[in-house]
């Protein structure tokens, strides 16, 4: 590598990443050339909020002055996520995205259709692979190698937004944090893109749609309770059993259920809202009365909604999905509580795009 290149990449990496900026951030970044706050949210929205490649869905903005616009193009890396792969899967119109960042790290994004004609949710992920070791989760066999950025996260949005059909109809409403990575392990970067996610300027998606999910890092949920965020909070449950959650998710082992339990209630008391908690299903693991007994244990009167989702785990020995028999007796326990119960959809399994698959690797030949 010349010396040339190598400054040209050093300066690159030097300079900040305008997808990871809010407009209040590029104002104070280029106060020097006389950036307002209009002409940062401009520019920001031209680059976040609209792509540029379709100036046909941008609105008109206030004009910003030539050296303004001059500064915010020279000054901020513009650098995006590059696309190795996109997979549609046939049977239900997921589509999964490979996306490789500056370095070559590999992370990956969901499309995933909504109920509603044309309206789309982005499964976002926080971390190129995942230290939590999840027994039923294919990131967890990665292990961590490191966590992606606020620009990266902000950066795998867009690609997938830009992905939507050209018609006007077509809409990204929704965020979830639920792909590859603990989302409260990169707490600080993961609420950094929900707010840019949330901005009028940027992702133009309501808080409420935005989902941050967790295993259950304990000291994370209490600081998210004490700053008041309005993103859902997911926490992936799976068992109320103390012993049987140690083994599936080794976190239990440094956050056992009881202060878990303790932060859910925080976090329910502060926020005024009902918990939503996750359950992987495993047949013959934690599908049985034993559980139904600990979760009336563990949470007691606490409100929560409890989303049901079957494991995907094709390559993890000894874990099967519930059978219907297996469901439905769980199901009728479960309505015992008196708490709502969702049997989540869980897509995209035939291009490994679904729950627990997600494993940064190419597919379009196997």
């Amino acid at each position: 590598m010349d010396e040339a290149t190598l400054q040209r990449g050093i300066s690159e990496r030097a300079r900040p990443n305008v997808f990871g900026l809010t407009p209040e951030a590029v104002v104070e970044l280029l106060a020097d050339v006389g950036c307002t706050l209009m002409h940062a949210r401009s520019l920001v929205a031209r680059t976040v909020s609209f792509h540029p490649s379709r100036p046909e869905r941008q609105p008109r903005h206030e004009k910003v002055p030539k050296r303004v616009k001059e500064a915010f193009y020279q000054r901020l890396d513009h650098r995006g996520l590059e696309v190795v792969e996109t997979v549609t899967d046939p049977a239900d119109a997921f589509v999964k995205l490979l996306l490789r960042s500056p370095d070559g790290a590999l992370s990956e994004a969901v499309r995933i259709p909504l109920e509603t004609p044309g309206h789309f949710t982005v499964c976002l992920s926080s971390q190129v692979g995942c230290a939590m070791g999840c027994v039923f989760c294919a990131t967890g066999r990665l292990g961590l190698s490191r966590n992606l950025a606020t620009w990266e996260i902000v950066a795998a949005f867009c690609v997938v937004r830009d992905s939507l059909p050209s018609d006007a109809a077509s809409r990204m409403t929704g965020a979830v944090f639920m792909g590859q990575g603990e989302p409260l392990h990169n707490y600080d970067a993961v609420i950094a893109a929900a707010r840019i996610l949330s901005d009028p300027c940027g992702g133009r998606i309501k808080a409420e749609n935005i989902s941050i999910s967790t295993v259950g890092l304990v000291p994370e949920i209490r600081r998210y309770t004490a700053e008041g965020h309005r993103y859902r909070l997911v926490v992936s449950l799976t068992s109320a059993d103390n012993a049987k959650r140690s083994r599936l998710l080794p976190v239990t082992k440094k956050w056992n259920l009881t202060l878990l339990a303790e932060a859910i209630a925080e976090y329910v008391r502060a926020s005024g809202e009902r918990i939503t908690l996750a359950w992987v299903l495993m047949g013959g693991v934690n599908d049985g009365a034993d559980e139904v007994a600990a979760l009336r244990e563990l949470l007691g009167d606490i409100p929560y909604k409890l989303n049901l989702i079957d494991v995907n785990a094709d390559e993890a020995d000894g874990l099967r999905r519930s059978t219907p028999a297996e469901l439905g007796a769980f199901r009728d326990l479960l309505r015992e509580l008196g708490r709502p119960v969702v049997r989540r959809y869980s897509g995209g399994q035939e291009r490994h795009a679904a729950c627990g698959m997600l494993a940064s690797r190419a597919l379009a030949s196997g």
